[in-house]
């Protein structure tokens, strides 16, 4: 990742910070405004917590440490009473953060020390990754899904399945749901998106990627093309954005237009290493895949090792999409 963009966002994060806590504090003295019996417990309380600790480290008198104990439990009751009586909300006090997990800091508390939040991670890959590859991501989300947009007609001698494009997107939504919720399974298969152009599969992942960031999950996409000519560029010294530590730890790591890149033996080891690495999960951290591709299992055969495939076959759910091309249809643009 690159330090001026961490710097940068961390500076960011610093002003969003103090101006949450700037407007919970205007907050706090208007309500102590309307009501200065409460603002008066407030700094009672204060005071004393500021005496208890002195006591605590410099005298040996115990029972005037209970004496300050007790005075403060009754003023708690009293500042209780006064935000019942008053309806007054006790979080009205409190700033709201962006970030409930590192409270607009930037980091979080781990056994091994500070480490950047998720938050931080995301912007960062959407900085130097994401932004230039997902378009419009925050409007794909599950809530703009129009199933009106595929065939209710079952048509196998067209399709070659007995299922309607709407019945089959429909399985495919309940397998994207399952995926979802049971993403810290270690047993949870990575998913496979097959089909042609304009059915759907990059917007159910931007779905996907969508939900995943509102749960607290980092989100890394790239389209197969860019991603493997950034690994190599790095590795021949042509570039100065190492991706790989990125791709190998993001918590979902999104593969579009897998197919589409041209193939030479740096590639396609590049490609294994990827696929392989994720799926040993490393220091026991969850990590999942989506590939996406206009390729056919049997494509995917012809096109790659037999190492790669195998593993695809036997880690990913594989989800086939047809039906007709939906970008062409006036309803959605996917």
């Amino acid at each position: 990742m690159n330090s001026d963009n961490l710097k940068n966002l961390l500076i960011k994060y610093d002003q969003k910070r103090n101006a949450k806590i700037s407007s919970a504090n205007q907050k706090k003295y208007e309500i102590y405004d309307k009501f200065p019996e409460l603002e008066k417990v407030d700094n009672e309380i204060n005071i004393l917590s500021i005496n208890q600790i002195k006591n605590v480290l410099t005298s040996q008198d115990k029972s005037s440490i209970d004496e300050i104990k007790k005075k403060i439990v009754a003023l708690r009751k009293k500042r209780e009473k006064i935000l019942s009586e008053n309806k007054i909300n006790v979080k009205d006090f409190e700033p709201v953060f962006e970030c409930q997990k590192c409270n607009d800091t930037g980091y979080v508390k781990t056994p091994n020390g500070d480490t950047l939040c998720s938050c931080i991670k995301q912007k960062l890959y959407n900085i130097e990754y994401n932004n230039s590859n997902i378009y419009d991501l925050k409007n794909q989300t599950f809530k703009s899904f129009k199933l009106d947009c595929y065939s209710d007609v079952a048509d196998k001698e067209k399709y070659g399945q007995k299922l309607s494009p709407r019945e089959n997107i429909m399985s495919i939504k309940k397998i994207c749901d399952k995926f979802i919720e049971n993403f810290d399974d270690p047993t949870e298969d990575n998913l496979l998106f097959c089909g042609n152009t304009g059915l759907g599969k990059t917007f159910l992942s931007s779905c996907i990627a969508n939900e995943m960031i509102s749960r607290g999950k980092t989100v890394l996409y790239q389209t197969a093309p860019i991603m493997l000519d950034s690994i190599i560029d790095y590795k021949f010294g042509k570039s100065s954005n190492n991706i790989c530590n990125s791709i190998y730890n993001v918590d979902l790591l999104i593969i579009d237009d897998l197919g589409t890149e041209a193939k030479n033996t740096l590639k396609i080891t590049e490609l294994f290493n990827i696929i392989n690495t994720r799926l040993l999960n490393q220091d026991n951290k969850i990590t999942k895949t989506i590939i996406s591709t206009n390729l056919s299992l049997q494509d995917l055969y012809d096109v790659y090792e037999e190492r790669i495939v195998s593993r695809i076959i036997g880690n990913y759910n594989a989800c086939y999409f047809y039906g007709d091309d939906i970008r062409m249809k006036k309803k959605i643009k996917i």
